[in-house]
């Protein structure tokens, strides 16, 4: 019989900016994200860019009337939960737009987008000072140091002068201001992102990034921020999200073209749609080790075998065994299910691992002693160690830092990129062998190897 439909109904998101040929920016990024974060995405385009991942060859703005027409053909057909702009590109075009914004009744996000990651410039020098009347319309304006240098005469150069400026971009009417710190220098490895509103401001921190493929991160961010607050998520809470977002797609870039690549849209729902496979190759590992019964190898507290999503960040995107896996008088047993956040020690060993090299996706423990010492040798893979002794005192004093610091020993020291990981432990604490694998099938093979080695030697 012929089927019924049965519609849904996400928040629509509008964006009002420039197309980006290479798709890494502009309208292109935009609308991945919107679609990535729950929203349906619409577009308004007031320039079209010829560009890829190396530059900008060059642009072409859409008259006025085009653009108007666009926008009327928007805002007459849809209930709009959100609305960002991006490049605007001249003074004519921020002056119309801010014409719209005046009547709007959603959240409206700008992200003053003038200088490509390339350093093209991408906004005619007359449109900058159009912005102010755009920027007391906005709900959030979110600057990078350049644009901040731009808009208020002053760069930030540390927290305090990032605060500062959001400050002023405030006084100018916004709501608030997302002042970006991925240009701003810091002392440590991190990256502050300011947010200010009229009742103060927070601080929002993430590890740096050492990368080139950061091309559309000013769209990807913005466009995630509306796509929340069209959701309904609190202002805070939206730029949470769009960080987190940003932090992930800045980590695992998009290696296209023969520039330096784009940051990944569709990060967080790729790492979603990769949990189910991941829980079952998991699961598929660990009837394997049962199935051979590996006992000789699991350690007194037990093994776990942890699984990471391709774009896993934190041990909550990792699959492993509830409880860990046990020795039994008849073999070996898990004591529960498959889950994710079920391991701490073994997902924050492999993440580390993964820092070093990527492709590496599932990781168990083992005991070790003098004889699974003799069995990795005669197997003749890269191992590498490291001694809790050799340990600095300020890394012991920061929870988590450990593993952090013991897995950069190893794979430092390492001759080639390591299959296994000795830590010798020390007083009160079991020395133990980890391995690592680019797939769970691999993971229980290289199990299996070390099993089969130390069963043979004695």
């Amino acid at each position: 019989m012929t089927r019924r439909p049965a519609p849904v109904s996400p928040p629509v998101c509008l964006t009002i900016a420039t197309s980006d040929s290479g798709g890494g920016a502009g309208i292109q990024a935009d609308l991945k994200t919107m679609e990535a974060c729950g929203a349906f995405g619409t577009s308004v385009v007031c320039a079209t860019t010829a560009q890829n991942t190396r530059g900008v060859n060059s642009i072409h703005v859409l008259p006025t009337e085009e653009i108007d027409a666009q926008y009327e053909a928007i805002a007459t057909d849809f209930d709009l939960g959100g609305v960002k702009t991006g490049m605007l590109a001249t003074g004519e075009v921020v002056e119309r737009v801010t014409e719209y914004a005046r009547d709007l009744d959603a959240p409206l996000v700008v992200d003053p987008v003038m200088v490509a990651a390339s350093g093209d410039r991408l906004l005619e020098s007359d449109a900058e000072a159009a912005y102010e009347a755009l920027i007391a319309e906005a709900t959030l304006v979110t600057p990078n140091a350049d644009e901040c240098a731009v808009l208020t005469g002053t760069e930030p150069t540390d927290e305090a002068s990032a605060r500062e400026v959001g400050e002023e971009l405030v006084e100018l009417g916004a709501d608030a201001a997302l002042v970006k710190g991925g240009h701003v220098p810091t002392d440590d490895e991190m990256v502050r992102d300011i947010l200010v509103t009229a009742d103060g401001h927070e601080t929002f921190e993430q590890p740096r990034v050492e990368s080139e493929a950061t091309h559309g991160s000013g769209c990807t961010l913005s466009s995630a921020v509306t796509a929340h607050l069209a959701r309904g998520d609190s202002l805070d809470g939206a730029v949470e999200a769009g960080l987190s977002l940003m932090a992930r797609a800045i980590r695992y870039p998009l290696d296209v073209g023969e520039g330096p690549g784009a940051v990944h849209h569709l990060v967080d729902l790729r790492e979603r749609a990769a949990r189910e496979p991941t829980a079952e190759a998991v699961a598929n590992c660990v009837e394997h080790l049962v199935e051979r019964d590996v006992s000789p190898i699991v350690p007194e507290v037990g093994m776990n075998v942890v699984g990471a999503t391709p774009y896993a960040e934190a041990p909550t995107e990792t699959a492993a065994v509830e409880g860990r896996i046990t020795r039994t008088l008849s073999g070996i047993r898990p004591n529960r299910g498959v889950r994710f956040g079920a391991s701490s020690h073994v997902a924050r060993f492999l993440l580390a691992a993964r820092e070093f090299s990527s492709e590496y996706r599932f990781a168990a423990n083992c005991r070790f002693d003098d004889r699974i010492e003799a069995a990795l040798a005669d197997l003749d893979w890269a191992v590498g160690e490291y001694d809790r002794s050799e340990e600095p005192e300020t890394v012991k004093t920061r929870e988590g830092n450990t593993m952090g610091w013991g897995t950069r020993r190893a794979f430092e020291t390492s001759e080639g990129v390591p299959i296994a990981i000795v830590d010798r432990g020390e007083v009160g604490k079991e020395a133990m062998t980890k391995l690592l694998a680019e797939d769970g099938e691999t993971l229980a093979e290289r199990l299996t190897a070390l099993c089969d080695a130390l069963e043979s030697a004695e």
